[in-house]
């Protein structure tokens, strides 16, 4: 039986840092991911605790909204010294 690949959308590739190019299959305890652009190849165990995000353009909106968000404020003295 044929493993089904999927690919992860708005994965950056950590190699040639194309989009769109990751894809990602689970086999025998091990997570694959591969890119189809270049020979970027990585295989996981796959564990209880959470993998690292992969970089994809929601996160890394987020993260510069995020940045953006950070305002600075000025305080006033009450008694007007």
């Amino acid at each position: 039986m044929a493993v089904q690949k999927r690919f992860i959308a708005g994965a950056i590739c950590p190699r040639c840092a194309e989009m769109d190019r990751i894809r990602s299959w689970e086999q025998n305890g091990i997570r694959y991911r591969d890119c189809v652009s270049c020979d970027f190849f990585e295989q996981l165990p796959i564990e209880d605790e959470a993998l690292p995000e992969l970089e994809t353009r929601v996160n890394r909106e987020r993260e510069e909204q995020t940045r953006n968000d950070v305002q600075t404020v000025k305080i006033l003295d009450p008694k007007g010294h």
